[in-house]
This record gives C-alpha cells, structure tokens and sequence, in this order.
C-alpha cells in the first residue's frame, strides 16, 4: 500500500517548538510535558510518564501479540554548574558528550534551583586578543579554562550566589535553530529530530484511518545522552525494539543529510540481524530513500536496552545529522524518510 503523505510544516513547527525548549539531561519535564501534549491529541493512545521521568505511549494495534517498541530521548547535552569563581563567573562540568569548543561564545540560560533564568554566555577565560595575545589561540579548552560569563552586576561568588545561583544548577545552551532551502541547522538535532519523526509519523497514519499491525509502545527517554535512557521503561512484553536516533556523517560514513539510515553496527557490536533486514525490506518496498551504515563511536537507547539485560531484537535507524554533538544540520528529507519509515514499520 502506498504510505500516507507526512505533513512537513507541522512536523518542523513541532521540531523548531521542541528545539527551543530546554532539555538538558537531567532537566527535561518541560520538554517531556510539551511532547506529551502533542501525542495526548491522537485519542486512540494512552500515556504514563515512569519514576525517572521518561513518557511511555501506548497504541494500541490490530494485534495484542508480540508488541514492540520504538524509542527516541529529549534529553540533550548540556552543562550543570560545577565552580562558583572568586570573580563571579563560574565553571561548568559537561553533561553528555559536550564539545567545548562547540559551545565556545555561545549563549546560554544558567537554570537556578528556583527556576529562574539568567543569562549569560560561556567563554574563553582569556578571551580577549588586545590581552592575552597568542594565548586566546593556543591554550587548551578544557571546564577549567572556561567560564560563564553572566549578564548581570557581579564581580565575586558573593554576588553571584545573591542571584541564586549555586552549584548544581543546570545550564542550558542556545540551539541556534534555523530552517533555510530545507535545511535545519540547530543545535540537540540529536534527537529532537527523531522526536518530530515519530509524531508526524503517528499523525499521518491516525488522519488515514490506520492502525499499527501489533500493539506498540514509544519510549520517549530522557537520560540517553548519559547512557541510561531506555534501561527503564519499556514494557517486558515487547519482543523487538527499534531505537530512532540520529545518523552520524562524516569520513568513513555512508550517511548523509538526505536520507535516512539503519545502523547495523556501532559500539556495542551488530544490531539483531533478522529485524534490520526487516526494516530494510520494508524500506525497498516502500521506497524510502535510505542509507546502510556502522558507527565506530556511538551508542543507543537500543544498544542500552540490551546492555541492561532486554531479551527483545533491537534495530537503530535515523536521520542523517552533519556535526553530531556541534552544530547540527540536516534536511527536510531525512526527516520524512524516516518518519515513512516508522510507518511503514507499524503496518508491518
């Protein structure tokens, strides 16, 4: 059967609504709330958020038996605060797998323990030339090199602390979201994305009058980004797991932004045989655009899951993301391959 059309602008003004609401792992309720909201539209699901805070969805299907997962997380990388400085400004420890100098001059939101926001950006320690020199160019980046420097009247821990600020606080970089010619650049792409997929994909096939084959669940996590996101949560009774999660591109790789991709290997070794060449199939059937690709350097909910003991088959596919853990891009098409592809999948 040919595959329901997904709806792009809506799917992207969810993308760019989720994008601009700060998740950091560890500090994800709002984004959860938001996600949850979304799916709470489709009457024909069900939800429950789990102790650690992720959202479980259930759709329920044409068949009880052998129902599956798919998974994708909200969490992103971040930074929490670690050091309070003499001079008011503070350093942070990372949260997740940050690149330093990714972040170096951006813009960022310092959470306090009260909620408030302050503002401030995250800088060289030396970071002017006319001072420093050679210096701004040669030394290391490293936590202990860089600093948040807030936009507020403050010249000591003193002062910084009368703010509210303290250790512990969460600190949350600008995404930089924009869409141009189909592109999206944005930071935390990674996997918002994957996020927008599933829901365009679970809309297109409710507007349709369709149901998924098998009863599913969707796990949206919110600690993958520190290694734990779909451990906890997934229901014992799903016999096959496919995590949604971006596609890394680069040298080595045959990912790219215009496509979607099924990783067969990263890791934590080769994912279940048998189920990749089943999402393969279905993509040849259905001609999705897709690509074939391992990972040297990444894991998944999916790879996760198995770690932690799931007795299920478990897959990875994606969008193609150029820059992972930077300054993310990726195209319209890669999204929409990929949420036919989640269709496709359900029908199946």
């Amino acid at each position: 059967m040919t595959l329901p059309k997904i709806n792009n602008e809506k799917m992207l003004d969810f993308l760019v609504e989720l994008l601009n609401t700060p998740s950091p792992t560890g500090y994800t309720d709002n984004a959860i709330t938001l996600i949850e909201k979304a799916f709470s539209t489709f009457p024909d699901l069900t939800m429950r958020r789990t102790n650690k805070g992720s959202l479980v969805i259930k759709w329920q299907g044409q068949s009880d038996e052998s129902p599956r997962a798919l998974t994708a997380h909200t969490d992103t990388l971040g930074g929490m605060v670690k050091v309070v400085k003499p001079n008011g400004r503070l350093q942070i420890t990372q949260l997740g797998g940050l690149m330093l100098n990714g972040v170096e001059t951006e813009g960022c939101w310092v959470i306090t323990q009260s909620g408030e926001k302050i503002r401030g950006s995250y800088m060289f320690h030396k970071a002017s030339t006319h001072v420093h020199a050679d210096k701004v160019y040669k030394e290391e980046r490293s936590p202990a090199t860089m600093e948040i420097r807030l936009d507020a009247r403050t010249t000591s821990a003193k002062e910084t602390r009368e703010l509210g600020i303290e250790v512990g606080d969460y600190v949350a970089f600008d995404t930089r979201t924009e869409i141009t010619n189909g592109f999206i650049r944005s930071r935390f792409l990674d996997d918002k994305a994957s996020v927008a997929a599933i829901l365009a994909a679970v809309a297109s096939l409710t507007e349709a009058g369709l149901k998924p084959a098998r009863s599913v669940y969707f796990l949206i996590s919110n600690f993958e980004e520190v290694g734990h996101g779909a451990p906890a949560g997934l229901p014992s009774e799903i016999s096959e797991l496919v995590a949604v999660d971006m596609a890394a591109i680069g040298e080595g790789q045959t990912s790219d932004e215009f496509h979607a991709t099924i990783c067969v290997k990263d890791s934590s070794g080769p994912y279940h045989h048998g189920l990749s060449n089943h999402l393969r199939k279905l993509a040849d059937e259905n001609e999705i655009a897709y690509k074939v690709d391992i990972y040297p350097y990444y894991g998944s909910d999916a790879s996760a899951a198995m770690r932690a003991g799931a007795d299920v088959a478990h897959a990875l596919i994606g969008p193609g993301v150029e820059a992972s853990h930077n300054y993310e891009r990726t195209h319209t098409d890669a999204l929409v391959a990929t949420a036919q592809w989640v269709m496709a999948y359900l029908l199946s």
